[in-house]
């Protein structure tokens, strides 16, 4: 009785011309996309830097990454790979570049011993060099984009810093002990687009110089907003960002710090003030309004808008204690809006699904955490270039899928579109790309046709 192992039923055949099939033929959607909002064009105008005469312009190695990260690469090496993908060149009408191209590309937008912003007593962030302000105004096009195909007329603001380790020689120690970068995005919940991000050392507190970036932010919104909020956690509960706020009527609800004082007058609550919230498994939550004024002169009654604060109570069930050997935890929000305040607290909470899940899908699905360099310009233009990927992807989904896909994330994307296998064929003085799946075509030529300058053609099998 033979024990040898069955093998699967089939051999290799090498003699298949390999310039002519590449296993990503969605990827070029993508980059269809990027042209058609006129994103190539104003990283051209706005992103100069120093590359060989006959070298590749500055949207071609932007394109090349977006490509890189669209297929599922994180690392400047693995162009090495996409470098073979002949097809794939072939479909976007220029070579891949080498991983060495793309570090010079990077570090160009490095600015060594450059002028510093001062956020804080003792923080400082490195100004953007030139190069840099032009990747960030090159989002707006994409931006303005997505908002005339799909209008939105409120805009919620959603800010939170997001922790990026590195072991780099320049990463510094954030709060928590972990050594790299921390850097702040804002993102727009409504469209799911990321509207402004500042790259910061690890160092540097997430409760600094946050006007400024807001300001930013709100300047990088297209035209038609009506209506604007702002949700953050405490690294917000500033005097300067209440007040930028209350100025330009901004409804915001921001988590505030437990002082002494205002969690002495939560303790002061009757039980009879405590709302329910919910249940869950392991405790109970209830919220009650807390008759706060903090003594800092800037919180009147008299003021045209009143801040509120809200608070939370989150009890464990008996025998149960939290890790810090407590049974009752107390959290608060401070809000110049008057609307329920269940409601509110449960709008406040909603960022978990914007900003955090932004943040979960540019370090773990796309590349914002495989950090390339040591230089802190250099890896500010490779998370910037990561914003740009997530907000091209949701216009992508936005603008042209169909069904579930509006909501599918990268690692979903790739399976059933991007990472899908084609065929290139040059007939007539047209380069066709042949689809083998019926679901993939039909994705393919809906987003292709939509206003799309003559080109590269498309053709079922």
């Amino acid at each position: 009785m033979s024990t040898e192992t069955p093998g699967l039923p089939f051999e290799i055949d090498d003699t298949i011309d390999p310039t002519l099939v590449t296993g990503r033929a969605g990827v070029p959607l993508v980059i269809e996309l990027f042209r058609q909002l006129g994103v190539a064009q104003a990283i051209d105008a706005h992103v100069a830097v120093k590359q060989r005469q006959r070298g590749l312009s500055p949207s071609e190695l932007v394109e090349s990454l977006i490509v890189l990260w669209a297929s599922g690469g994180d690392r400047c090496q693995d162009l090495a790979t996409l470098r073979e993908d002949q097809a794939l060149a072939t479909l976007l009408g220029h070579p891949l570049p080498a991983a060495t191209t793309v570090r010079d590309f990077l570090e160009a937008f490095h600015r060594e011993d450059g002028p510093l912003w001062a956020a804080g007593p003792a923080a400082t962030i490195p100004l953007e060099s030139a190069p840099l302000v032009g990747l960030g105004t090159a989002n707006r096009p994409l931006v303005a984009g997505l908002q005339r195909g799909a209008r939105a007329r409120t805009a919620t603001l959603d800010v939170d810093a997001t922790l990026v380790e590195s072991h780099k020689d320049a990463a510094t120690v954030a709060y928590d002990g972990t050594r790299g970068y921390q850097p702040v995005v804002v993102l727009w919940a409504e469209q799911d687009v990321i509207v402004h991000d500042q790259f910061r050392d690890g160092h540097v507190p997430a409760g600094c110089g946050n006007v400024r970036v807001l300001e930013q932010a709100v300047g990088n919104l297209p035209q038609g907003i009506t209506q604007l909020f702002l949700r953050a956690d405490s690294a917000l509960y500033e005097t300067a960002v209440l007040r930028w706020c209350e100025a330009r009527q901004i409804g915001y609800a921001i988590s505030a710090d437990m002082s002494t004082p205002l969690k002495t007058e939560i303790l002061r609550l009757p039980e009879a003030a405590w709302q329910r919230d919910r249940e869950e498994p392991d405790a109970v939550r209830a919220w009650a309004e807390v008759p706060y004024v903090p003594d800092d002169g800037d919180h009147r009654k008299d003021r045209p808008c009143v801040r509120r604060y809200l608070a939370v109570r989150v009890q464990k069930r008996q025998g149960q204690l939290f890790a810090d050997g407590s049974s009752v935890h107390y959290f608060a929000v401070v809000t110049n809006r008057d609307e329920n305040g269940l409601a509110l607290l449960q709008w406040h909470r909603a960022k978990a699904g914007t900003v955090e899940h932004a943040h979960h899908v540019l370090k773990r699905e796309l590349a914002a955490a495989a950090l390339p360099s040591g230089k802190f310009g250099a890896n500010a233009a490779w998370f910037r270039l990561n914003v740009l990927t997530y907000n091209l992807l949701t216009a992508l989904k936005r603008l042209t899928l169909p069904g579930d896909l509006r909501t599918a994330r990268p690692k979903r994307l790739r399976f059933l579109l991007f990472n899908t296998v084609g065929k290139v064929v040059a007939h007539a003085r047209r380069t066709l790309l042949r689809l083998s799946g019926a679901l993939q075509h039909a994705l393919l030529v809906r987003a292709a046709e939509q206003d799309r300058p003559a080109g590269p053609g498309l053709a079922g099998d």
